[in-house]
């Protein structure tokens, strides 16, 4: 149904331009009838009298003298106009022809650039660099095309063609620039580049965090993060993730300077400190430094506020002086998380440390009950030798000495299997 209103439509459309020409026709012969009527019956005539001549002629011919007469003029003016026009014409012709080359020129580039011949790419570019279309993205795509083919002496003649070519918009040649130093890992030139920017776009931020993150320079990426994620540029997701691992790596390289390293401390949101990555961190750095009572701090309150068994662990490490209080803590603990196996081990190895045998005894079986694992083994093996109990000693000492071998022999296989995987290594050059 469709089709044949589209057909009846463009026939209704052919006849009407087939009417107006008729239309047209007939007038104009009903105009030509008209004159030859108008000149037949009419017999004037005009006397032109010079002294001593005289001329005497029809008014019809009179008026088609004058009509020939203005037509020639209208003529002659319309060449003589056209000629002085010529010379700019033929000017904005060669412009006009240029300007479509330099910009097939362009396009060729472009297909060529992302066709993966660079080669190609960047003589392209090249010629569009000498021509008036957009002579800098030019010059950049050059730029990208002989960084892809390693020619970095070519690629940096070319950057700094485009900032004498515009240098008035910068922002396409910097963020490129800084790209292509990133990708050689020249994170400082990079942060110099991104520096000339005075007003920084989200590409431009995103590349600044990076170049930051290669420096380690973690404090400075926090408010960069910030301002991606009001941009859109993370997600809320996203953004926790990256302030938690920043933070994190900040602890890192405070491990060896404790006032340093409390300071750091300090600055971290209170909400981020109970992440379990953050508090993991802190914990170690403050245990490296042998004060294992902040570290037990930290720990607790990243456990009261998430659970976390890694935690769990670590917190086994945190010697302390009130090791009842501990125990109390853990145990407080153990009425939401029953079964699990590791906060049962911490437990185990609290009352070890606070001799309190039987009890110690009781709950490291009970983690083996939950999980076997061969540090509840190697517990209750030092247990039952404290115990004077040497041949449930060895069975224990034998057992956690299988379940570490195994243990082992699974990461090999893995570590093993990952590396035979082969790399693919993909030509950058054309």
């Amino acid at each position: 149904m469709k089709l044949f209103v589209i057909i009846g439509l463009r026939a209704s459309v052919a006849v009407s331009g087939t009417m107006r020409w008729l239309l047209w026709i007939l007038g104009l012969f009903a105009l030509a009838v008209g004159l030859a009527l108008a000149l037949r019956l009419n017999s004037g005539y005009v006397l032109f009298v010079w002294t001593p001549y005289r001329a005497e002629v029809s008014l019809n011919l009179l008026l088609l003298l004058a009509v020939a007469a203005f037509a020639l003029f209208y003529v002659l003016l319309r060449f003589l106009f056209g000629a002085i026009a010529l010379p700019a014409q033929v000017r904005e012709y060669r412009a006009r022809r240029a300007h479509d080359e330099a910009r097939a020129m362009l396009l060729t580039a472009v297909r060529e650039f992302f066709g993966g011949r660079y080669s190609r790419a960047e003589k392209a570019a090249a010629k569009v660099m000498d021509s008036s279309e957009s002579p800098a993205l030019g010059a950049v795509l050059a730029a990208r095309a002989a960084h892809e083919l390693r020619h970095y002496e070519q690629r940096d003649a070319y950057i700094a063609r485009a900032a004498n070519l515009e240098p008035d918009d910068a922002a396409m040649r910097v963020i490129t620039q800084a790209e292509m130093l990133l990708d050689q890992r020249r994170f400082q030139e990079a942060l110099n580049v991104l520096k000339s920017l005075h007003e920084k776009n989200r590409e431009a931020l995103r590349l600044e965090l990076k170049a930051l993150q290669q420096a380690k320079n973690w404090e400075q990426t926090l408010p960069i993060i910030d301002q991606l994620e009001k941009r859109g540029g993370f997600d809320a997701n996203q953004a926790d993730q990256l302030r938690r691992y920043a933070h994190a790596e900040n602890l890192r390289r405070k491990t060896l300077d404790k006032p340093a390293l409390d300071a750091c401390w300090q600055k971290i949101p209170g909400s981020l400190r109970r992440e379990a990555e953050v508090a993991m961190t802190g914990a170690q750095c403050y245990l490296a430094l042998n004060d294992a009572s902040q570290a037990g701090e930290i720990i607790e309150s990243a456990l009261d506020a998430e659970w976390n068994a890694e935690l769990v662990a670590l917190y086994a490490q945190c010697v302390s002086s009130d090791t009842v209080r501990q125990i109390e803590r853990a145990e407080k603990w153990l009425h939401n998380n029953t079964r699990d196996a590791a906060l049962l081990l911490l437990l185990g190895k609290l009352c070890v440390r606070q001799e309190l045998w039987g009890k110690a005894q009781s709950y490291l079986e009970a983690s083996l009950s939950v999980e076997i694992t061969y540090q509840a083994h190697l517990e209750l093996a030092k247990l039952c030798e404290g115990m004077d109990k040497p041949d449930l000693a060895r069975r224990h000492y034998r057992s956690s000495l299988d379940l570490a071998v195994a243990l082992l022999g699974r990461k090999t296989v893995v570590r093993d299997g990952a590396s035979s995987i082969p790399s693919r290594h993909v030509s950058r050059h054309p």
